[in-house]
């Protein structure tokens, strides 16, 4: 994968009809999603970025927990917006949603006090998420936080065979890190603060994490 282009949902374009469906019956969407919104809780009045948004699920959902907020979806994939413009509009929710990259975020320094990501980081190669990170770290308020999920070190056997799958579809280069452990010593190196998982989940495709940090 290039540092610069955008992945396609599910790392493939003719996959991205079935993104939505194939998320919740394989990754435990709306139980994780929940208690990472549970974890974030965006408060009124407060700037949230949605970053690689997809479909636009969870800043849907985090306008929905907090109207008040102003939330904003970024992702890469043009497509993919068209259908989370979509959804928003459809349930009635406002949420504006931004074409952009995670390696150069279209955003100042400190413009928001809450980024969200989910399933993200592992499609990206080391230096792409070393660069992600240091551009949340740079859009967060001093005092901001980040909260996201994706597919964090297996704890058994099964899980790690279970991890095998996405490992194939996305590379193994990519998923290291996600494999090792290793995406909060990522976020740490990048200047946030208090990094630590806050939660973890078994589902079918292994074991999804919850993490947790803080801007200076």
């Amino acid at each position: 994968m290039e540092e610069a282009k955008y992945i396609p949902a599910l790392r493939f374009r003719a996959l991205t009809a079935i993104y939505d469906p194939l998320v919740r019956l394989t990754t435990r969407e709306t139980e994780f999603k929940k208690r990472l919104l549970e974890e974030a809780r965006p408060g009124p009045g407060e700037q949230v970025l949605d970053l690689a948004c997809g479909t636009g699920t969870l800043a849907i959902a985090a306008k929905r927990a907090c109207p008040e907020a102003e939330v904003v979806g970024l992702d890469g994939d043009p497509e993919i917006l068209s259908r989370a413009r979509d959804k928003a509009a459809g349930g009635g929710v406002e949420v504006g949603f931004d074409e952009g990259l995670s390696t150069e975020l279209p955003y100042g320094e400190g413009s928001f006090d809450l980024v969200l990501s989910t399933l993200f980081f592992h499609h990206l190669t080391l230096g792409a998420k070393q660069r992600s990170a240091r551009e949340i770290a740079r859009v967060l308020k001093p005092g901001g936080r980040l909260c996201m999920a994706d597919w964090g070190r297996p704890q058994d056997p099964l899980m790690a065979f279970a991890f095998l799958a996405i490992r194939l579809l996305d590379g193994f280069e990519q998923t290291r890190e996600n494999a090792a452990g290793a995406l909060p010593s990522i976020f740490a190196d990048a200047g946030l603060t208090g990094v630590r998982e806050v939660g973890r989940l078994r589902t079918m495709l292994g074991s999804m994490a919850l993490y947790r940090a803080e801007a200076r």
